[in-house]
This record gives C-alpha cells, sequence and structure tokens, in this order.
C-alpha cells in the first residue's frame, strides 16, 4: 500500500460544501493496491471501502485519504467491461425513464452531453428522441465500442479538468457518476459552465443513508474501491447550490437488470451460467430492483459559476 498512499491526497476541507469541519466516520476495509478491474462499472467487491471521512457541516462523505484525480483517470483509461456492454438491453431500460423526465424539463433538439458515457447506450437512445449527443469517457476501449457499434463520437477525457466547446448545452447527465470523481464540484461546476441558462443536469447517485443501506450495513454493494465519495440530500443540496444550481425534481432511482447480469455478481452461479442454453434465456429475463437506494436528481442552472 506504500506506491498507492504515494498516489492519495487527503481532504482538509469538505469537497461538496467546501466546509472545514472534517471528523473521521468510518475506517476503511480495503487494503489491495487499486487496480482498473476493480473499477469497472461491473465489479462486484462489495463491502470495500476507504477511509471515509464525515463533513459536520452538510454530512457528506467521502474517501480521505482519496485517490488523485491523475491516478483515477490513468486507471479508468484503461478499463475494458465487456459485461457492461453484453447488458446494455438491461441498461437502456434504465436509461429510458430518465429520458422522459428530461423531454418534460428540457427542449428535444439541444445539446446532450454525458458525463461518464461508458460506450454511449444513453446518448445512442437520447440521438433517437432528437437531441444532439455529446459526452466524454475516459476508457480507451468504451471509447471505441461507442464509436463502432453506436457511431458516437466521445470525447476521451477527465470531465473535471478538459475544456470544453462553447456552444451550450441543454442537459449534462451524471449518471452514476459522482460518486467515483475525487473532485465532485470541479465535475458540476464544469457541467454549469456548459450549460446552458436554465440548463437541466440529471444526476444519479447513492443515498448513503438509505433504508436499504442501513439494512446491507457494511456488505451494502455500493461500498466498493471505485466509490469515493457517498451524497446525503443535505450533501448534494450543499454541493448544487455551490455551483450554481437548485433542484427542481427528484426521485429514487430503480435499476432494471436481466437475471443473467444479477446472478453473475456471485461466484457460486459462475458454473451455472457457463451453460449456453440457459445463459441465452436468463438475459431475455428483465427483473427491476426498486432499492431506493440512489437519488435521481435533477437539476436547474440558475446562475453561471
Amino acid at each position: 500500500m506504500n506506491e498507492e498512499k504515494a498516489l492519495c491526497f487527503r481532504w482538509t476541507a469538505c469537497p461538496a460544501c467546501a466546509g472545514k469541519s472534517i471528523r473521521a466516520y468510518k475506517k476503511g476495509t480495503y487494503s489491495d493496491r487499486l487496480t482498473q478491474d476493480q473499477i469497472r462499472i461491473t465489479d462486484s467487491q462489495y463491502g470495500k471501502t476507504w477511509d471515509l471521512s464525515r463533513c459536520l457541516d452538510c454530512g457528506h462523505i467521502f474517501a480521505n485519504p482519496c485517490p488523485s484525480p491523475e491516478h483515477i483517470f490513468s486507471l479508468y483509461g484503461r478499463v475494458e467491461d465487456p459485461l457492461y456492454e453484453e447488458e446494455a438491453a438491461g441498461r437502456a431500460r434504465n436509461f429510458r425513464p430518465i429520458l422522459d423526465t428530461l423531454e418534460k424539463l428540457a427542449p428535444a433538439g439541444g445539446r446532450f452531453f454525458d458525463v461518464g458515457a461508458a460506450t454511449g447506450i444513453l446518448l445512442d437512445l437520447a440521438r433517437r428522441r432528437g437531441f444532439v449527443p455529446d459526452g466524454i469517457e475516459p476508457s480507451a476501449w468504451a471509447v471505441r465500442v461507442a464509436a463502432e457499434k453506436y457511431r458516437l463520437a466521445l470525447r476521451r477525457g477527465a470531465f473535471e479538468t478538459t475544456a470544453l466547446d462553447p456552444e451550450p448545452c441543454a442537459v449534462v447527465s451524471m449518471i452514476d457518476f459522482i460518486e467515483h470523481t475525487p473532485s465532485p464540484y470541479k465535475a458540476v461546476q464544469n457541467a454549469n459552465r456548459i450549460l446552458r441558462p436554465g440548463g437541466i443536469l440529471a444526476l444519479v447517485t447513492p443515498d448513503i443513508h438509505s433504508l436499504a443501506a442501513r439494512i446491507a450495513g457494511p456488505r451494502w454493494w455500493h461500498y466498493r474501491p471505485a466509490h469515493l465519495a457517498f451524497f446525503s440530500r443535505p450533501s448534494l443540496e450543499a454541493l448544487l447550490g455551490r455551483a450554481g444550481f437548485s433542484i427542481i425534481h427528484e426521485r429514487r432511482y430503480a435499476w432494471t437488470f436481466s437475471a443473467h447480469y444479477l446472478l453473475s455478481r456471485k461466484t457460486a452461479f459462475s458454473s451455472l451460467l457457463r451453460i449456453r442454453t440457459l445463459a441465452s434465456f436468463l438475459k431475455k429475463i428483465p427483473l427491476k430492483l426498486a432499492l431506493g437506494d440512489s437519488f435521481e436528481i435533477y437539476a436547474r442552472k440558475d446562475r453561471p459559476v
């Protein structure tokens, strides 16, 4: 871990609200060297966390020490995750309700910018509804798949530090992104900069105080090495308000996955899933998980920052 620690930094102020009152919250259970395989979208290392601190001002909980932005980007740049694309149909089911809401809040025909766009599934769906797709993704593999399968020209880079075109966006989406970045304020600040006045930021992220999180305890599925930040309603409001946004709509996010994908989360089923006919059958069975442990937030840009 000595090399890992050298690639980390320690927060002295809250990364959400910039408050100075920080206290230790939870001792970490993660002791390995972080690799790109541990931060794939489809990783299943549940229950592993960094040392966590809590802001006494807004309640935000975050990794402290935290991997540096440069280290994180270098790892995500090497991520390859074919299982993510195999579950494309299920992920499309997850994205459609978000697009239904965005069609009511933002006029179609505007620029739709997806942060952490992965292979471009959401952007492909947004394009079909009349939005102009744009987005950024650090994984070279994902950018290549987006070009080959969906004919999307994603930018490759880290959103927090990338200079973007001045053409304003109608929508910026951060679906399961904000918990992965060491710099959440820089991320939403950059979203503000590329949104037109009144533009919409759509954000999905885990709720550490949800009933599901309390019941699961240390085995909560959002406790994993890739997650560096855990938000509550007050800390999200503090972060967004600091970056010039106001929350205008919210609900609890519901996941839909195939039975095959959910069983693949457990190694006990690995031999069973190797039976080709059974695997094919299970991939066709959608299962909805309404666990209520993720926020689905829509925020309007009220002022520039």
